[in-house]
């Protein structure tokens, strides 16, 4: 019998150990190497198309040999990428390794969800899900705080103990996953073949019926596309920021305080969005967009405490927008294709990130 309460624990518990990490702040501790904002830029496009490449086909690989499994493969991936991070000698190998953690994220995208989800269904319990994502979102926010407020720490110990401490990292969440209960009967299916040619199908027909919806629901297309034009320009700004505060002269341990500070900004947005819950999206939209537009700005006055006003600006804006479009959106989407057309609007943000992360490194470089 599936013990429920150790399940969602260990779950919590991995989500913890994979959100913490020293290397949290890369952009930072790759200018401290030398690397230039163009090269940040386009390591940063490097991840998003190995994360577009790779994000169906590793649910694919979840839904037919089990959620758990792939989780693991998840960490393997991370700690591969922190290896070659580790030796890194050039561009080219930093480019890998992104590219690895890249993986890595697909692997772990909707695996701990679905997991979670059939977990709590096998024993009645499926109204607790919503407030799991709830405990989810407050274990990735601290946990992704703390570790930029250890920047400065990392850029002290330099890159290849950061980076080994990760992997560490990642063999004891590997132990806690171990440790997790997989739902269905997929490790048993001797049908594997035919099982992954099912799913194939399905997701083939999910996905074009999800193309349907959408070219007959253009306004949920367009949500899509511009919360996620909105989100890019708010994570390439704090993304730049990493970079560009030492430069204007903000200390390492500063640095940290600073970044904590600013993903802090996202939580208080979060918040904030639930007692407006009356304002038109329009509204909603139009003041979110202005207030990251003014943190772009205030990110060239060259003055850091400017500066980090305006990423938590920011942070606050984009993230108040994401929980609105985020309900406006499943209200819209039909059921059957939930997942699919969650999935496309990740391909959207993606898409977008890989034409604004070189264009935002120029900018960043000489405007």
């Amino acid at each position: 019998m599936l013990n429920i309460k150790k399940q969602i624990s260990r779950l919590y518990i991995s989500s913890a150990l994979g959100s913490l990490s020293l290397t949290g702040a890369w952009a930072a501790i790759l200018a401290a190497r030398g690397y230039s904002l163009v090269e940040i830029g386009f390591a940063e496009t490097v991840f998003h198309i190995t994360s577009l490449l790779f994000e169906i086909p590793s649910g694919v690989l979840a839904d037919v040999f089990g959620r758990k499994k792939m989780l693991i493969v998840s960490n393997i991936m991370r700690m591969l990428g922190n290896i070659i991070m580790i030796v890194s000698l050039n561009f080219f190998m930093v480019c890998t390794s992104l590219a690895f953690c890249a993986v890595s994220y697909n692997f772990l995208s909707g695996s701990d969800n679905a997991l979670a989800y059939d977990s709590l269904k096998m024993v009645g319990k499926e109204e607790y899900y919503e407030k799991y994502e709830s405990n989810q979102m407050v274990i990735y926010r601290l946990c992704s705080g703390i570790s930029t407020l250890c920047a400065g720490f990392a850029l002290f110990i330099g890159h290849k103990l950061a980076y080994s401490t990760d992997i560490l990292m990642g063999v004891i969440q590997i132990l806690v996953i171990s440790a997790l209960c997989e739902t269905g009967n997929r490790s048993q299916d001797k049908s594997n073949e035919n099982s992954m040619l099912a799913s194939i199908k399905k997701l083939a027909a999910c996905f074009f019926n999800s193309i349907t919806f959408l070219q007959n629901a253009g306004k949920a297309f367009f949500l899509m596309l511009s919360n996620s034009l909105v989100g890019a320009v708010d994570i390439l700004l704090l993304f730049f920021l990493q970079a560009k505060l030492p430069e204007v002269g903000m200390s390492g341990p500063a640095l940290g305080f600073a970044l904590f500070f600013m993903q802090m900004g996202g939580i208080l947005g979060a918040k904030i969005i639930l007692i407006c819950r009356r304002m038109q999206y329009r509204s909603v939209f139009a003041i979110a967009a202005l207030l990251v537009l003014a943190g772009v700005l205030a990110e060239h006055s060259g003055a850091y405490p400017i500066m980090v006003a305006g990423g938590f600006i920011a942070a606050l804006s984009d993230d108040a927008l994401q929980v609105r479009t985020n309900i406006v959106l499943q209200e819209m989407f039909p059921s059957e294709q939930r997942a699919t057309l969650i999935s496309i609007e990740s391909f959207t943000f993606s898409m977008i990130m890989i034409v604004l992360s070189p264009l935002a490194g120029i900018l960043f470089s000489y405007w």
